[in-house]
């Protein structure tokens, strides 16, 4: 299927690896122009230049900047103007409970997982309606539907995220920009080895009883794979995708319980 996005412009948020790479990878194989962002320029540069080895016909570009502050986010602005395809990422907090949860860790949490979403989304809104082109992909977490007391930060700066973007989103699909949330559960990406590290000191098992347990969890009996994830990104922002907004797509192996 031709997604007729050939030739757009992508900006994915904390790409030089893990699901932010692999959205860049599955963009960057429609023929979409990528741009990748990290703190870490040797990772970033590594990664750009696998996708323009595989992906010759597309332009890869990096920006080392710290998307947490502001000084980042307007050299990120500054740098790409325009941009027609945007995927929000970056990692969550780590897990904790209340007596962890200070005020300090409370605005970290927003920090890292709200406010730099939505003041990128601010940024190239306006733009993106003008042109009558637009998509919006947040990448938040199934534990937006199912909160997990360990993972209580990460959930409510996701959830904020999820419920702005939700009020925004009925403003300008009339303009043909969408806004959609990928939420994912266990996808096999560093973050979910962090995941298993730490359930391995925990309970002082190895890192295979760690996987198995935490396969046995997903009703897949499997991790997801990165690529099945981006699959999904690339759909949302395609042409066809255009009536699709405002929704919450979980990517968890059919894990979740309710209907809605």
């Amino acid at each position: 299927m031709d997604l007729g996005i050939a030739g757009k412009r992508a900006f994915i948020c904390a790409s030089s690896q893990g699901l932010g790479l692999a959205c860049a990878t599955a963009l960057a194989a429609e023929g979409v122009h990528v741009a990748l962002n990290g703190r870490n320029e040797e990772k970033l540069a590594a990664a750009s230049a696998t996708l323009r080895q595989r992906f010759p016909g597309v332009t890869v570009t990096t920006i080392a900047a710290d998307l947490t502050t502001g000084q980042g986010r307007a050299e990120i602005v500054a740098r790409y103007p325009q941009v027609d395809i945007l995927v929000t990422n970056n990692a969550g907090p780590k897990p904790g409970v209340l007596n962890d949860w200070t005020e300090e860790a409370l605005l970290l949490a927003m920090e890292a997982n709200f406010i730099p979403a939505v003041q990128l989304i601010r940024s190239w809104l306006p733009g993106m309606q003008q042109r009558r082109f637009g998509r919006i992909i947040n990448i938040t977490s199934a534990m937006v539907k199912s909160p997990h007391y360990m993972m209580g930060l990460s959930t409510s700066a996701r959830t904020a995220l999820t419920a702005i973007c939700k009020a925004i989103s009925r403003e300008v699909v009339a303009d043909n920009v969408t806004i959609n949330n990928l939420l994912p559960e266990r996808i096999d990406t560093p973050r979910q080895a962090f995941m298993l590290q730490r359930l391995m000191s925990l309970e002082g098992i190895t890192l295979q009883e760690a996987r198995q347990r935490s396969e046995q969890s997903i009703a897949a009996g499997r991790f997801g794979r990165p690529d099945e994830f981006a699959a999904a990104c690339a759909f949302l922002c395609s042409e066809q995708a255009a009536y699709i907004s405002g929704q919450n797509l979980q990517l968890d192996g059919g894990t979740y319980e309710g209907l809605l």
